[in-house]
């Protein structure tokens, strides 16, 4: 059966697009969706919360490919794990969709904000809504707080979930081959990740690279 991106309908005063991205597989349905609806956005990679390096140099070299064969602007934003760790401090051992995630978001999709602005782009969204790991309660309250203190940009909230985005992104994962990673990005929810795997198979291990989330 042929797939067909579901039809967006762009915001008021729409003008450009700023899309954060937070990994490759998360993007792929989304980058297509938008194409799709004739909105070429310009990509945005701001994650300071993965851990360890060299787990992010994968990530961003995973992104960046996905982008490269998409013909988009790709912005390459600053790997700073301190000023991620100093936000999040006092949080650590939150669960995840907890206070931890959200202070998190809202650090990413501040900056993204600034980006949209820097780049006059009227609005900014991110593809962290579509993972459904993610609380999109928190996600939309931090990029809504963002466009806040940004003047002159927005935050699209949409659910990229919806319309058959999250099937079409597991067949578009399979397709590009992508690294997809077993833990969200911090070293944090990467020791959770580590334990669910050992209390499932204490013989094995963990190997952040398995094709599964």
């Amino acid at each position: 059966m042929s797939y067909s991106p579901p039809r967006l309908t762009l915001p008021e005063g729409f003008s450009g697009l700023l899309l954060h991205a937070c990994c490759a597989p998360c993007s792929s349905a989304v980058l297509e969706c938008l194409i799709d609806n004739g909105v070429r956005p310009v990509v945005f990679y701001f994650n300071p919360n993965i851990f360890p390096l060299d787990e992010y140099m994968t990530r961003r070299a995973e992104s960046m490919r996905q982008v490269a064969a998409s013909g988009l602007r790709y912005i390459d934003g600053d790997y700073d794990h301190e000023r991620w760790l100093s936000a999040v401090s006092g949080f650590e051992n939150e669960p995840e969709r907890g206070r931890r995630c959200l202070e998190c978001f809202g650090l990413r999709l501040f900056r993204a904000a600034e980006v949209a602005r820097e780049n006059n782009l009227s609005h900014f969204t991110t593809t962290l809504a579509s993972s459904r790991w993610k609380d999109i309660r928190q996600i939309d309250a931090a990029g809504n707080d963002a466009a806040r203190r940004v003047e002159g940009v927005n935050y699209w909230a949409v659910n990229w979930r919806k319309g058959g985005l999250s099937e079409r992104r597991n067949q578009l994962l399979k397709e590009g081959g992508f690294y997809n990673q077993q833990y969200c990005g911090c070293e944090f929810s990467r020791q959770k990740a580590i334990e669910r795997s050992r209390k499932s198979d204490p013989d094995a291990n963990f190997r952040p690279c398995d094709d599964a989330k």
